[in-house]
């Protein structure tokens, strides 16, 4: 394309970007991509300063004001920074202003973070707040006075005093010591407004469970809640600011140091940050701006990179800017995490549990220095209650390690063309048909031989509190799955002592040993086996209540669900998954070759039951205990004549909650169940 028709292209697509992000809140692209645009256009500038005009987005800082806000011109510039990715254009900019002013070579620097936020400009005169805008064009913002007055990190009264006493500095004040500090009679800061990462979760959190529809990222959340027209709106948001930079003063004197200024504003009440520093020389400020790459999430909210300023600022205010990009100054961006890209597909995965897993098949795209053409969807519900579509421009994001997922679609991108997902109604790896039980989000293939779950599913059937398989463990299961000596759980039994002397690592007393140990698997009790099976929702409580109830797998494969309810601590969706499981051909396949092998065991005496404190009353337990293993619990509330259950129901006498717990904990207090701790249980013993 002709170098000047690139040039008008690159000026219409960024304003209209800028339009997008600074005004309407509603950004179609990530930041990553906006900084290559503009990137690309500075380098044609750079190349032809001739063709630079005034409507070029080099030459402003924002956008245009919206119209819906009154005006409010700023008393400076309020202005942007340009962007150094990497060390080597951190070190090149110091170059470049060292030939404007050689006082830079020796220049301190100070080291901020880049929040990603709303920048807002706010006005003081004799201590009071009196008005805030929005930094707009850089030039005239949206004055959002009482909207910023709802956040109450924002000071709206500020000590005036007369000067300091002779011999008292501004700045020596020490968090042990009250020191009296001069404010100027008119003080107008610059700060950044935002949502902290963890207020943000819950709002979206609380959205979901009141079924409104959730918000993208912090960034967008805090500036649409600024720019309400309702205050009361605003209110509602828990939104926060950090001030850094004193844009105007004017009755008194202020630091002209950029690390004074942090601790002057913090000394007269202001929200400053606490991980900036002052380093004597470049290297030592990019070494201290590198480590944040890594520890960002360690930041209460999201930050881009960090600021790298002169801390001189006559020296820096000396330097002069380059188009509106001051100088003294430079952002030193992170790798993006959060990018946007084309959903070309969604695939389904299943987990060796069995759950369908949906993840998005992109058009690669790099995000955080890695090129990502996979994403989680985490669930079927998340694509619906999102509205994700395959076609569509999504936002993703990559945080450290984490697996990259999709944020959700940018709506205002759709052509029409984009496709609505269904989740599929048959396993993607052995074609039988899924379950999905109401209430529940995930999805299931409950095929017992299933490919894709199989060595899970042999691995369980072979556990301690199953079936007890001696000798064999996780590695072996793989090398008799992959020799294709078991293909379901009942294969396990038809081995010979000819097939394993093939397999690489047996000899004659390994192989004598592992057939034996499963020899003696088949005197196991009805409830191991049972538990062995993997049924979805049963564990080895619900297993051996099965066992009493039925005596035999020939009379459970046969009941109702109705029949199942009737055992307590068996809620419809227990029963409905089991009365599925034996319903399964490939299940009743799986059973008939057992049956065939002698693994077909009959209830055993279970015993009378223990009295106690307890006796007559069901407990089900959650969580992890501070001192009580899950077993240790089990055996401590059976000892005092309890039950323990794996469901929570109105029948349930107690909820033993520990540290994580899982969905029970919400269906107790929803049922009103008591919940007690570890202590607890074991006072509702000593208190008898």
């Amino acid at each position: 394309m002709d170098a000047t028709l690139r040039y008008a292209q690159l000026k219409e697509e960024i304003n209209f970007h800028n339009h997008r992000y600074h005004v309407l809140d509603a950004p179609l692209i990530s930041d990553l991509e906006y900084d290559r645009l503009l990137n690309e256009l500075k380098a044609l500038e750079a190349d032809h300063p001739n063709w630079v005009t005034r409507d070029s987005p080099t030459q402003r800082t924002g956008a245009k004001a919206a119209d819906r806000f009154d005006k409010l011109r700023h008393p400076a510039p309020i202005l942007s920074l340009a962007n150094a990715f990497g060390a080597d254009d951190a070190r090149a900019w110091l170059e470049r202003i060292s030939k404007i002013d050689d006082r830079a070579e020796k220049a301190k620097f100070v080291v901020e973070p880049k929040i990603d936020g709303l920048s807002v400009v706010l006005h003081y005169r004799d201590g009071l707040f009196v008005q805030g805008a929005t930094r707009g064009d850089g030039e005239v913002g949206e004055d959002i006075t009482s909207n910023l007055r709802t956040i109450r990190a924002i000071p709206l009264k500020i000590p005036v005093t007369s000067d300091p006493p002779s011999g008292t500095s501004q700045l020596s004040m020490t968090s042990n010591q009250s020191t009296v500090v001069s404010v100027p009679k008119y003080l107008v800061l610059r700060g950044e407004a935002f949502l902290p990462i963890k207020e943000f979760d819950e709002l979206n959190r609380k959205l979901e469970e009141a079924g409104e529809k959730t918000y993208l990222n912090p960034r967008n959340t805090a500036a649409g809640s600024l720019r309400q027209l309702d205050p009361a709106l605003t209110a509602s948001r828990p939104l926060t600011l950090l001030v850094y930079q004193i844009i105007h003063a004017e009755g008194g004197k202020v630091p002209t140091s950029q690390w004074e200024i942090l601790q002057y504003l913090k000394a007269l009440g202001f929200p400053t940050t606490d991980i900036a520093k002052r380093f004597d020389d470049l290297e030592s400020a990019i070494a201290y701006t590198e480590t944040w790459d890594k520890r960002r999430d360690e930041l209460p909210y999201e930050a881009d990179g960090m600021v790298i300023k002169v801390d001189d600022l006559t020296l820096a205010a000396e330097l002069g800017f380059v188009g509106k990009d001051p100088r003294g100054a430079i952002a030193f961006k992170f790798p993006a995490r959060e990018v946007t890209t084309t959903l070309n597909d969604i695939g389904v995965a299943v987990g060796r549990t069995g759950v369908l897993t949906p993840f998005a098949v992109l058009e690669p795209v790099e995000v955080g220095g890695v090129i990502v053409e996979r994403a989680t969807l985490h669930n079927f519900d998340f694509i619906a209650e999102k509205d994700i579509r395959i076609g569509d421009r999504v936002l993703v994001k990559r945080a450290g390690e984490v697996i990259p997922y999709v944020i959700g679609p940018v709506t205002d991108a759709r052509s029409g063309k984009e496709k609505k997902f269904k989740p599929p109604t048959n396993c993607p790896a052995c074609a039988q048909a899924v379950e999905h039980l109401e209430g529940e989000v995930a999805w299931y293939c409950v095929n017992a031989a299933c490919p894709a779950q199989l060595v899970r599913n042999v691995e369980h059937f072979v556990s301690r509190g199953a079936m007890d398989i001696v000798g064999l463990g996780i590695k072996i299961v793989e090398q008799l799955i992959e020799s294709g000596l078991v293909k379901d759980v009942a294969d396990i039994y038809t081995l010979t002592k000819e097939a394993l002397l093939e397999l690489e690592g047996f000899a004659d007393k390994k192989a004598d040993n592992l057939l034996a140990s499963i020899a003696n698997s088949k005197n196991q009790t009805l409830t191991r086996l049972i538990t062995a099976l993997g049924i979805h929702g049963v564990g080895e409580v619900s297993a051996a209540d099965l066992a009493g109830h039925f005596g035999n797998l020939d009379a459970l494969a046969k009941t109702s669900a109705e029949d199942l309810q009737s055992i307590e601590g068996i809620g419809p969706n227990i029963a409905e998954g089991i009365v599925d499981w034996f319903a399964r051909k490939a299940n009743q396949k799986v059973l008939a070759k057992l049956k065939k092998a002698g693994v077909w065991p009959t209830s055993e005496e279970r015993g009378k039951k223990k009295e106690g404190l307890f006796s007559g009353m069901t407990f089900v337990i959650t969580g992890t205990l501070p001192t009580f293993s899950r077993d240790d619990a089990k055996d401590f509330i059976e000892s005092h004549g309890g039950k323990v259950t794996d469901s929570v129901s109105k029948k349930t006498s107690y909820l033993v909650l520990g540290e994580a717990p899982g969905s029970k904990f919400e269906k107790a207090k929803s049922l009103g169940v008591k919940v007690v701790g570890e202590a607890e249980l074991r006072k509702l013993v000593q208190k008898a």
